[in-house]
């Protein structure tokens, strides 16, 4: 019977820790370390990649704060990503009697099932200017984690 190192964060590892993501300037996007500590699957999308690989490598009782370049952790922003929808697309996709206002996410339905979100930018005559970029895309952020537990 062999004993399976668990030492380490490794892909598939479900870990128990606390994390903070902030931006830049020090505001928390989400934090964990005033509340009861996070479980995740490595692997299973509850953080983005390059967070999970951050987490690579780590042992229990680790804890800093890691500095992601702009772009890093969300990927860069794409110009391609702003898009004009025509009012007819955004009156099919809204609740009944729902107003939109700039700065509101709104969720579509994908072609081929799923949903995806865009926010609201403007609103014109005939279409809106959505922006479809992950809301951090483009940011420069920190990570903070302490790891408790791994299985």
């Amino acid at each position: 019977m062999s004993i399976i190192d668990i030492s380490e964060v490794r892909p598939g590892s479900h870990v128990t820790l606390h994390y903070r993501l902030a931006l830049e300037d020090g505001a928390d996007i989400v934090s964990t370390f005033a509340d009861k500590p996070a479980t995740l699957l490595l692997g299973a999308g509850h953080l983005a990649p390059p967070l999970e690989d951050i987490l690579l490598g780590l042992k229990v009782g680790h804890h800093s704060t890691f500095r992601l370049m702009p772009g890093q952790a969300f990927g860069p922003r794409n110009a391609e990503m702003l898009q004009w929808v025509s009012l007819a697309t955004l009156r099919e996709n809204a609740m009944i009697g729902e107003n939109f206002s700039p700065g509101d996410l709104v969720e579509f339905n994908a072609p081929g099932g799923g949903r995806y979100a865009g926010v609201l930018k403007e609103v014109g005559e005939t279409s809106a200017l959505f922006d479809f970029n992950h809301p951090l895309a483009g940011q420069a952020l920190a990570f903070e984690v302490k790891i408790i537990g791994i299985l």
